[in-house]
């Protein structure tokens, strides 16, 4: 039977194989099992892949105590997944998926020992989540077979799968996976084979600009991590990587660096090294930015305040602070003629960051009570929102107090350009854009990956509907012209949004 001939599918209740029985390998089996599928789960390990269906069985008994699966679903469930102890037990599979170590060179070769095992009409997938799915073919007799099935921990829980097409990938083969993860009931998108996929290199930025602003003294873990849950992410950066390991996180950063050539955009963070250096891994070490787990941040108290107040100038984000001062029930007049964009305290002027420091506005403004604020992304979920003053801002009583009433600690960090969400959003947001205009993904399954990937509160085309074109280019801009580096070059798709 030729290529051209074979009808690509993974029918429902067709034999599959999974091969490695960590926890992603368990997770998958389980999947596919729930799904209806005869599983056979494999691992060299002796006694892994026994020690793997018996912590599914454990977490299927758990479903059942909970009322969420009937004892006999959990029984078929387990009865359809058994153990195997050799690559030739999978010959009648018609789906493989690979789950074994993150390295290329093996995988490779199990890769292409399943190319000669399996059926002409068996479909070979890789869990693998950052090497190319085209080197991964490589050697393979027939290379069109494979394709990247890229699940998210925990696999029983997380929906979505990035289906990613190698160079050699048959379309056909990527659309039955895609349409197999449906049947799965995952949520799957349809990815280029570059590094990273869509997830961990869009990913990136949340992790590098905290990174850099830790490097450069702007502020604590904990003052960083409480502005980016203020924006709606549900944990902060340095408290993630604290979940996820820094010698994991560190070693996905440098391999999406060295994959693109050492771009910038990509370079690891000397924090970070110093961290894994010395140890300080994160949770599962005992330390890492936090010893534990971080203690809750006091609530805000308002103050009074007896101020003139103004929301200034035009934009979705101005629309945002006018909305939520309403909301607050604070008067205030609108001044849109003024050639910048924020709040006006009495005399003081609190710019919206636009990649400037306040002591370069105050300066060239010749305005000594200045502030900038941070973006206010989500004011409904902000706890805290970052502010920078000037030099000579000596009026901060006024703006402190004016946080406070609108439910914001006033979380002041070092003045730096893009404080801290607007330098991390704008950067997703920019780092999504150039992944479709690489053609890596579309727009919709951007914005999916991320809100299913990682649990972000919206895609970077979400954000960037939310704030606009104009103010992500003009903050992008000023980071690059304040660290003269092509880390902060905005994607030629945001040039054309903002010159239509």
């Amino acid at each position: 039977m030729s290529n051209s001939e074979i009808q690509w599918q993974v029918a429902p209740g067709a034999p599959v194989g999974v091969i490695g029985a960590g926890v992603m390998g368990a997770g998958i089996a389980q999947v596919a099992a729930q799904a209806g599928h005869p599983v056979k789960l494999l691992d060299v390990r002796e006694g892994a892949a026994a020690a793997a269906i018996s912590s599914i069985a454990k977490g299927l008994d758990g479903l059942v105590a909970k009322g969420r699966m009937e004892q006999a679903e959990r029984d078929a469930v387990l009865a359809r997944i058994q153990p195997a102890t050799a690559t030739a037990e999978l010959a009648g599979v018609l789906l493989a998926v690979e789950v074994i170590i993150e390295k290329l060179e093996p995988k490779q070769q199990l890769l292409r020992e399943l190319d000669a095992l399996l059926a002409p009409q068996a479909i070979i997938a890789s869990n693998t989540s950052s090497i190319s799915v085209t080197a991964l073919a490589n050697g393979m007799k027939t290379p069109q077979r494979l394709v990247g099935m890229h699940f998210f921990n925990p696999v029983p829980l997380m929906k979505l799968v990035e289906v990613v097409s190698g160079a050699e990938t048959d379309p056909a083969i990527a659309q039955a996976i895609f349409d197999l993860s449906k049947r799965w009931g995952k949520t799957p998108v349809h990815a280029k084979s570059t590094p990273g996929f869509i997830v961990n290199r869009i990913a990136r930025p949340y992790y590098a600009e905290t990174l850099a602003l830790l490097q450069e003294q702007a502020g604590e873990p904990a003052q960083l991590d409480r502005a980016l849950r203020g924006a709606g992410f549900r944990m902060g950066p340095c408290e993630l990587m604290d979940l996820i390991g820094h010698d994991t996180n560190y070693l996905v950063t440098q391999s999406v660096f060295e994959a693109n050539y050492a771009d910038k955009r990509f370079v690891p963070s000397l924090v970070q090294k110093a961290l894994v250096d010395g140890g300080r891994l994160g949770r599962k070490a005992g330390k890492g930015f936090y010893v534990g787990i971080p203690a809750a941040a006091e609530p805000v108290v308002a103050q009074p305040l007896s101020a003139d107040l103004a929301v200034v100038g035009r934009g979705p984000l101005v629309e945002t602070l006018a909305q939520w001062l309403a909301h607050k029930g604070l008067a205030f007049v609108r001044d849109t003629a003024s050639d910048w964009a924020g709040l006006r305290v009495d005399a003081t002027e609190i710019h919206l960051s636009r990649g400037i420091t306040a002591a370069q506005l105050a300066f060239q403004r010749g305005q000594p009570e200045l502030a900038v604020m941070d973006w206010p992304i989500a004011p409904d979920r902000c706890e805290a929102l970052p502010l920078a003053y000037a030099p000579r801002a000596a009026d901060r009583a006024k703006v402190e107090a004016l946080w406070s009433q609108l439910g914001w600690a006033p979380l002041v960090l070092r003045d730096v350009p893009g404080l801290a969400v607007a330098r991390t959003v704008a950067m997703l947001v920019n780092e999504g854009a150039d992944a479709v205009w690489q053609g890596v993904c579309d727009e919709p399954a951007a914005d999916q990956a991320m809100k299913l990937g990682v649990n972000y509160p919206a895609g970077p085309f979400e954000w960037l509907a939310l704030v606009g074109a104009a103010p992500v280019c003009e903050l992008l801009d000023g980071l690059f012209t304040a660290y003269r580096s092509e880390r902060y070059r905005v994607s030629p798709l945001l040039r054309q949004r903002l010159w239509a």
